[in-house]
């Protein structure tokens, strides 16, 4: 073989940091809360074309070249959504059901791909995926490519946002989702026909097949799963099971598998060579087997939904397949460097998602940290080695992504990933050829793979009640992130490297973040956004109250799970005193369940105990005591509110509690109405400045006119939800803030709102989440 050149010598690493250059400048896209106008985007581009007739300026012209593409595939996507001025109005749309429509108790959920949509019978600009709910009367023959004419209702995509919160704009605009909403109730709702050529079709069917050979409907979700990306059958358990364990990568087929595939594709060509000799006299069998593993690569690709786990190894197949075929060398790094390339050409959205992260951080650790031994004691080495660097590389991109690491992950993953990779994806796939050579064989391969995963799965049930499964951490700034990253790396350099236990230093800022510290007699309250309900938590300096928990919904989406929890854990709260539920509604007490069982030791108060799902006290009138130099008073119910009988409604029986400190004060007033608002400002003394929380998420019933003189606000706060369909708040009812002088803020506008009431200074808005987090997809 003949010596390498220089150039050749350098043709990895001139890869990657091409690679690393244009995804800085696609970060400095993201990094900006909006984006730059087109003429920028054009003198960028312009720029870094230029640039790269320098040899000296071709990693400048890789990072001006990917933020102006990132910036006006941006654009291009934003400009795709819904027009402002038509949300809310219901369209006549026709498209292509584009994923698995998820079948849940009050809704089926699907994505749309309209093809073409009218309003009063003219045309308008909605074209692209569409997120849907067909709540009523759903059709059986709803599925996956299947072309239907609908009658819908839809807005802008927008989200809540919280501290440590699912940012569900970000992925909207990863996702191309343009528009979300619910169909309506019509006669001319029809199915029209079915797309040609659709794989998801495939996907479906092959789940049902797979559903149809397994008894135990578990086993059939997990087979599901693993055999083509399908989780529809999953629920919240089974996810916080796989998070506790470290697992969630396998659970929706990794990238790892798609290469298990690749082999077999590989095994499949050297069975037929060895079978047939002959055929070696035409094809030379290397040439024949690297195409087919790419095939079978890109094939069951396909098959997973390509996710990006299986996008990054199907081009670092590729990129192999093709520098083999090219007769020049590419090592992982340079093929993982080509891979990333082509995913931000293709589309540079792709890094809005975990999975982007998660993926080609973790194959580059495993690059960089893991040199492969000789013979199977080399290949196990490897093998647990790996589920180490994997756990610690990834723990900042997990805490960053998810809010919580699982310290059991590395050796949950030790037994996850071979049993998982080589022994039930090799018999589903097996099971997925099977149905269409010879259906009858593919239940017993199914079958078999069954009792593997109910195996596996019962074996990490019970390790994710071990100690240190769920660990959650506080909020951090990105600079954390990367010192964490930097850290991981170092600690995994050669042995020859010097002072890697350093390291560990650069881990301290993620794993003991500095906290802010109260002052006795202030206190700090944060109005959660949950939508169209209410939380709000209190801290003082040694201990924390939550008042409310929002919604659970039939569909088994727990505001409580999901903004209520994340919101405490970004915030660093490891226990919690005690939860306040103002009365029985399903918006204030539905998520209680899962704050109680994360919290368990946290003493429970409501307004009406035997309407909430957890074991509470009555909260009485006079009720009060102290924390801190903070002073808390329960203000209502009144033994018999005034005016109030049972039939008057469950809103007066709510809890109403006044938070004092030293220089402001809080009235968390709950669902009352103007009945019982007489009595309850009777109660509130004159003091410090006030900050009402105002009541009913301002309905038309509540905030009379007397209640506000009386209270005379310094400002109010009002939880509710984005263009919810009560219409909260009441317009007369924002007008009689605005006459009587008191600033009015909305969670549905501003997001999470945290209040801060100083122990010397008056109270005031500390932020607005949606202002704190601004980004150019935020709405």
């Amino acid at each position: 073989m003949e010596p390498q050149t220089r150039q050749e010598r350098r043709r990895p690493l001139i890869g990657v940091a091409t690679a690393i250059a244009m995804l800085a400048g696609v970060l400095a896209v993201h990094a900006s809360p909006s984006l730059p106008p087109r003429w920028f985007d054009a003198i960028v581009g312009l720029s870094g074309i230029a640039a790269m007739f320098h040899s000296r300026g071709r990693l400048v012209g890789c990072l001006l070249l990917g933020f102006a593409w990132c910036a006006i595939r941006a654009n291009v996507a934003l400009d795709a959504r819904l027009p402002r001025d038509l949300e809310g109005l219901d369209f006549d749309v026709v498209g292509v059901v584009d994923d698995l429509p998820s079948a849940r108790p009050d809704a089926t959920r699907f994505t749309l791909r309209v093809e073409h949509a009218e309003l009063d019978g003219a045309e308008v600009p909605l074209d692209g995926r569409v997120r849907l709910s067909w709540y009523e009367d759903v059709p059986a023959e709803l599925e996956a490519c299947s072309r239907w004419q609908l009658h819908v209702r839809v807005k802008r995509p927008r989200g809540l946002i919280n501290r440590g919160g699912f940012d569900s704009e970000r992925s909207s605009l990863e996702k191309g989702i343009v528009a979300v909403g619910h169909v309506r109730e019509v006669e001319s709702n029809r199915r029209i026909g079915r797309r040609g050529v659709c794989i998801n079709g495939v996907r479906e069917a092959i789940s049902r097949a797979i559903g149809e050979r397994v008894v135990d409907p578990h086993d059939a979700a997990l087979l599901r799963a693993f055999s083509v990306g399908d989780t529809r059958g999953l629920d919240q358990d089974d996810w916080d099971v796989a998070r506790a364990n470290g697992i969630p990568h396998l659970i929706a087929i990794s990238g790892f598998h798609v290469g298990v595939a690749a082999g077999f594709g590989a095994l499949l060509i050297s069975a037929v060579w060895w079978l047939f000799p002959a055929l070696a006299l035409r094809i030379a069998f290397p040439v024949a087997q690297t195409p087919a593993a790419l095939a079978t690569a890109v094939l069951y690709g396909f098959l997973a939904g390509g996710s990006l786990p299986t996008v990054r190894t199907v081009a670092m197949i590729a990129v192999v397949t093709l520098t083999r075929f090219g007769k020049r060398a590419s090592g992982g790094p340079h093929a993982l460097a080509l891979a990333l390339l082509a995913i931000l050409l293709f589309d540079p959205l792709a890094t809005l998602s975990a999975g982007f992260w998660l993926s080609f951080v973790g194959v580059a650790f495993l690059m960089l940290c893991l040199t492969r031994g000789p013979g199977v004691m080399g290949f196990l080495r490897e093998l647990t080695i790996g589920q180490l660097v994997m756990t610690v590389s990834l723990l900042p991109m997990t805490v960053w992504f998810f809010g919580q690491a699982s310290l059991v992950g590395a050796l949950s993953n030790l037994i996850a990933v071979p049993l998982i990779s080589f022994v039930i994806v090799p018999l589903c796939l097996l099971g997925i050829v099977a149905l269409l050579a010879w259906p009858t064989c593919a239940t017993p391969l199914f079958i078999v793979a069954s009792w593997c995963a109910h195996a596996q799965w019962w074996l990490l049930e019970r390790m994710a009640a071990w100690p240190g499964a769920h660990w959650y951490l506080p909020d951090v700034a990105p600079w954390v992130l990367v010192s964490a990253t930097v850290g991981a790396a170092w600690l995994f350099l050669p042995p020859a490297v010097p002072a890697r236990a350093l390291g560990l230093a650069l881990f301290l800022p993620l794993l003991w973040p500095r906290l802010p510290i109260i002052d006795d007699g202030a206190f700090n309250a944060t109005v959660i956004d949950v939508g169209q309900g209410l939380s709000v938590f209190v801290q003082t300096r040694n201990h924390s109250l939550l008042f409310d928990a929002g919604a659970r919904y039939p569909s088994d989406f727990d505001l409580g799970e999901a903004a209520v929890l994340p919101t405490l854990r970004a915030l660093g709260v490891g226990s919690l005193d005690a939860m306040m539920i103002s009365h029985g509604d399903n918006d204030h007490a539905g998520g209680a369940v899962a704050v109680a069982r994360a919290y368990p030791d946290a003493i429970i108060y409501a307004g009406e105990p035997g309407r909430t799902k957890v074991s509470s006290a009555q909260c009485r009138n006079g009720q009060s005591w102290s924390w801190d130099d903070v002073r808390f008073t329960v203000l209502n119910p009144l033994p018999q509110p005034l005016g109030v009988t049972k039939a008057s409604g469950d809103n007066d029986r709510s809890c109403v509690l006044l938070v004092e400190g030293t220089a402001g004060r809080l009235l968390l007033s709950g669902d009352i109405s103007s009945r019982v608002e007489p009595a309850v400002a009777a109660n509130v003394d004159s003091g410090a400045p006030l900050v009402l929380l105002v009541p009913h998420h301002g309905s038309k019933t509540s905030s009379s006119a007397g209640f506000l003189d009386a209270l005379d606000p310094q400002f109010a706060v009002v939880s509710a939800g984005w263009r919810n369909r009560f219409g909260h708040p009441d317009p007369r009812v924002v007008e009689r803030y605005s006459a009587a002088g008191i600033a009015l803020s909305n969670t549905a506008i501003d997001g999470a709102i945290t209040l801060g009431f100083p122990r010397d200074s008056p109270p005031r808005i500390a932020t607005r989440e949606r202002e704190r987090q601004r980004r150019y997809w935020r709405e």
